[in-house]
């Protein structure tokens, strides 16, 4: 198989993106599957969430952007078995000013990734909560997007803005980059608002929506505290049987 570079994103902060990062990511290098991470969110959401110290993160995704340090020194293992990241840390906030600066600023993260193909049968790139240079970037170097959406009221109306910086990347830097699919996050079938959300985003996307949904779980959020995936922190639960469901019907769409 040849590798796959997933942008993860939605420009809306709190749906579950890095949480789907972390999860998907994990339940794909269980499977046998060897996946990097690339934390793209100043936050750091994602190394924390691995327990990757703030201490172990000297090298990380700001020295590969703005200089021509290889992004292979900055790879970092992880507590879970055949899943790597490379960590970001608060300097990767002043990266777009820096790349802005450079002749060809949306193609350096691509540039960065060359080699790594081999290496690898999942790249996840965890964007941050914009639709910035950093986002872009991250868009021009993957093979697909992924997108949670949160099963809230405005899900739809965000979702229109961010096809439509898709479609401009996919007519100006990257004209193979296809949408994946879309992940209902934070449902719950008990609430009529989830299950609107959810008929809404399937009539205009079809196919494209999961059909796994991931629920509310309380373990999901817990685990991050403790610096491990959920998958690790409680196996059993809603939350990790979800994320190891997606990674399933991951796997047999591509």
């Amino acid at each position: 198989m040849d590798t796959k570079i997933l942008s993860v994103i939605n420009q809306k902060g709190g749906v579950g993106k890095t949480t789907t990062v972390i999860n998907l990511a994990s339940a794909l290098a269980i499977k046998g599957k060897r996946v990097l991470i690339i934390d793209l969110d100043p936050q750091g959401n994602s190394s924390t969430g691995l327990g990757i110290d703030e201490n172990n993160r000297v090298k990380n995704i700001y020295n590969c952007l703005v200089s021509n340090d290889s992004i292979k020194t900055s790879i970092k293992k992880t507590s879970v078995q055949n899943l790597d990241i490379v960590p970001a840390t608060v300097d990767l906030a002043g990266a777009e000013v820096e790349i802005s600066e450079t002749e060809h600023k949306l193609f350096t993260l691509k540039k960065r990734l060359e080699g790594l193909e081999n290496l690898y049968d999942f790249i996840l790139l965890d964007c941050p909560p914009s639709l910035g240079l950093l986002t872009l970037s991250s868009l021009t170097a993957s093979t697909g997007v992924l997108i949670p959406v949160q099963c809230e009221f405005f899900a739809l109306e965000g979702i229109t803005h961010l096809v439509k910086t898709i479609s401009v990347v996919q007519k100006t830097t990257n004209p193979n980059l296809i949408i994946e699919g879309l992940v209902m996050t934070m449902y719950d079938k008990r609430n009529r608002l989830s299950s609107l959300v959810k008929d809404d985003i399937e009539e205009v996307f079809g196919n494209k929506v999961f059909y796994t949904r991931i629920p509310r779980n309380v373990r999901v959020s817990e685990a991050p505290s403790y610096g491990k995936p959920v998958i690790t922190y409680d196996e059993q639960c809603p939350g990790s049987q979800a994320y190891i469901r997606l990674a399933n019907e991951l796997l047999k769409r591509i």
